[in-house]
């Protein structure tokens, strides 16, 4: 066993959560600033909505495809020295898509963004559970997800403004220096040494035994994430409302210029209210689902079904109507709804697999919302406004929400079948102490 480590300050350990929440921000505003400068880049390249949308699902692809193989390298390699090596590389492409003279270059500058991106969100997380008790797992991981819609907030708001007063490339420019500089810092105040007395420090279940890179072989792991039908349907589920709520926040400023007139600065902004929405939806989901599932665990699979449903009925609404403050009100309900089932997908997906392989079965969960919905929400949504317009592409789209809520309403019919025993040891604390 692991000899008593030197425990780690309260304040450390807050530092270290907000280093690396910043620099999820600072991953998200990289990402999305691209959508508050789409009427921009039009107007310059002429390019087509779906030339527009491949710039944006091009990085949610590379993210998809890279999260798994570069989290495992993370854990053998270190997770400090990956998450700074990514932010840089993330920072510096988005420099590039700043001094980009045409759309192929700045289709390579997106497409390395993913590269960097892709990483992220799983190492980063792990790192700041890394240096909390255990009992806080599920307030700091809500908190950690929600970070990223908060980002996509900054990054579409700030990026509007700076485009409207500054150009687009300036944009670019000042996310990629931002994080160049939060690289920086993180670099020299998180390190591999301190995370790891933190880790010993904070007993055997800090980290489950079996995750991927510590000895136990991925070939055995892999079945087990996909080992009933409810947690396929949460997958799927998931994925399918992460399709819908990427297409919105990519297309929204776009929208608002083309059927309100705003320019790209108010346009941001109010696309930025829209996304600080769909944050505030996702953290309010999960607490719903957690509220609701220590009474009936089925009730979880009936908050997703809930909102898939009203985000479908609400948006579709909504984008039937006529510019205006009722169309507004009915957009800004639907997007609360639209991906509320992030915190619940999780909450099934670890409720539907063993402990020893529950960071596997949320990084496959990742790779789904990646695969299904961020890459080819805002791609297959500039397609269909190529051929029928934007306004009638938003009234299409939201139609994923009816597949995602049978799948939602599937995985609860078999949910019993598939729940995994929770052991003692596991059942959760009823005090939570921070690191002293």
């Amino acid at each position: 066993m692991t000899g008593p480590a030197e425990p780690m300050t309260r304040g450390y350990a807050w530092l270290v959560f907000a280093l690396s929440f910043g620099l999820l921000l600072s991953d998200y505003m990289s990402r999305q600033v691209l959508n508050a400068v789409f009427p921009l880049l039009k107007a310059e390249w002429a390019l087509s909505d779906t030339a527009l949308g491949s710039l944006s699902g091009v990085v949610a692809l590379m993210v998809g495809l890279l999260t798994f193989p570069l989290s495992l390298l993370a854990d053998r390699w270190g997770r400090v020295r990956c998450l700074v090596l990514s932010a840089v590389v993330w920072s510096l492409a988005t420099l590039g898509c700043a001094v980009s003279a045409s759309y192929g270059e700045m289709f390579l500058g997106r497409f390395l963004v993913g590269v960097g991106e892709a990483a992220y969100g799983s190492v980063g997380i792990a790192v700041v559970l890394s240096v909390f008790p255990v009992a806080m797992r599920a307030t700091l991981s809500g908190a950690f997800i929600a970070g990223g819609a908060f980002g996509s907030v900054l990054g579409v708001s700030i990026g509007g403004v700076i485009a409207q007063h500054l150009g687009w490339r300036w944009t670019f420019g000042v996310m990629g220096l931002f994080g160049l500089a939060l690289a920086a810092v993180y670099g020299v105040v998180v390190t591999e040494r301190r995370l790891s007395r933190a880790g010993a420090g904070a007993g055997a279940e800090a980290e489950p035994a079996a995750e991927p890179g510590t000895g136990v072989s991925v070939r055995k792991l892999l079945p087990r994430l996909f080992s009933s039908v409810s947690v396929l349907c949460a997958y799927v589920g998931s994925g399918l409302q992460m399709f819908l709520a990427m297409a919105l926040l990519a297309w929204m400023p776009s929208y608002l210029d083309r059927y309100y007139g705003m320019p790209p600065d108010k346009a941001g902004l109010a696309a930025g209210v829209f996304a600080l929405i769909t944050g505030i939806g996702m953290v309010g989901g999960g607490m719903v689902c957690d509220r609701l599932g220590r009474r009936n665990p089925h009730l979880k699979w009936s908050v997703a079904v809930i909102c898939s449903t009203g985000s479908v009925v609400l948006l579709a609404g909504g984008f039937q109507l006529p510019p205006g403050a009722a169309q507004l009100v009915l957009i800004g309900a639907g997007t609360l709804l639209c991906n509320a089932t992030a915190g619940p997908a999780a909450a099934m997906v670890m409720s539907l697999t063993p402990a020893a392989v529950a960071a596997t079965a949320l990084a496959t969960l990742t790779l789904a919302n990646s695969l299904l919905g961020l890459a080819p929400g805002p791609a297959v949504t500039g397609m269909l406004a190529d051929r029928m317009g934007l306004d009638a592409a938003l009234r299409v789209i939201p139609l994923v929400s009816v597949v995602a809520g049978l799948a939602f309403a599937l995985g609860g019919r078999h949910y019993a079948k598939g729940l995994v025993p929770v052991p003692a040891e596991a059942a959760p604390l009823t005090k939570t102490e921070l690191p002293t």
